[in-house]
């Protein structure tokens, strides 16, 4: 089999075309697969694991195609980049639909508390949580190089993850409050926002993982 170098992993739940060619543009001359394979993605030299839609969804769709372990071995491994519920689901439970995550990450992910959702201006703030907010950065890391502190990314989502240790909080946007949209650990980074409709700086923070050597 040929190795590729950057496996996105097709488990049915994620927007594959416009993170496939976001990676694919600022990794050139290297092989960009789109694939639900296991000997492919336990092959490949980094992983990108995206997803859209609901917790238990993706849960289910990941045990159909026998990619429960191959995403755990290759988070564990490689360089391994989570985007939005593929964030979501490197954490031990969610309270969307009760479910038990990948439990690669300490903590859970919760609702935002619709009665709760007001800006400093009292005006309401709807859930999802939908557009572009600035992520300020709480360490130093090399997905982060070349990208301001408190630059905007995009985000769509109804949940966030709550890490039980807070130092695998690798950025934080607020709406209302703080919370944690991206994480990172050893070989793995994460983002609750879309880095790949986030312009320039999503494609930064994707070309600085395509480099990365952790």
């Amino acid at each position: 089999m040929q190795k590729v170098d950057i496996a996105v992993v097709d488990y049915g739940m994620g927007n594959l075309r416009s993170v496939s060619k976001a990676v694919e543009h600022v990794a050139s001359g290297k092989s960009v697969v789109v694939t639900s394979d296991p000997e492919v993605i336990q092959n490949a030299e980094r992983v990108v694991f995206p997803g859209q839609g609901a917790m238990p969804d993706c849960m289910r769709e990941l045990d159909a195609r026998d990619l429960h372990s191959v995403i755990i071995d290759a988070a564990k491994n490689k360089p391994f980049l989570g985007i939005c519920i593929g964030m979501q689901l490197l954490f031990d439970h969610s309270e969307e639909g009760d479910t038990a995550g990948l439990g690669l990450l300490k903590g859970d992910v919760k609702r935002f508390v619709t009665d709760q959702m007001f800006d400093t201006k009292g005006d309401k703030l709807k859930v999802p949580h939908m557009g572009w907010n600035q992520v300020y950065q709480s360490i130093t890391h090399p997905l982060w190089a070349n990208i301001e502190d408190a630059a905007r990314f995009y985000h769509v989502h109804s949940y966030y993850a709550a890490p039980l240790d807070s130092v695998v909080t690798a950025g934080e946007t607020e709406y209302p409050n703080r919370f944690t949209s991206a994480v990172a650990r050893d070989n793995i980074f994460a983002t609750q926002f879309h880095v790949e409709k986030s312009a320039q700086a999503g494609l930064q923070l994707l070309s600085n993982f395509v480099n990365w050597k952790p």
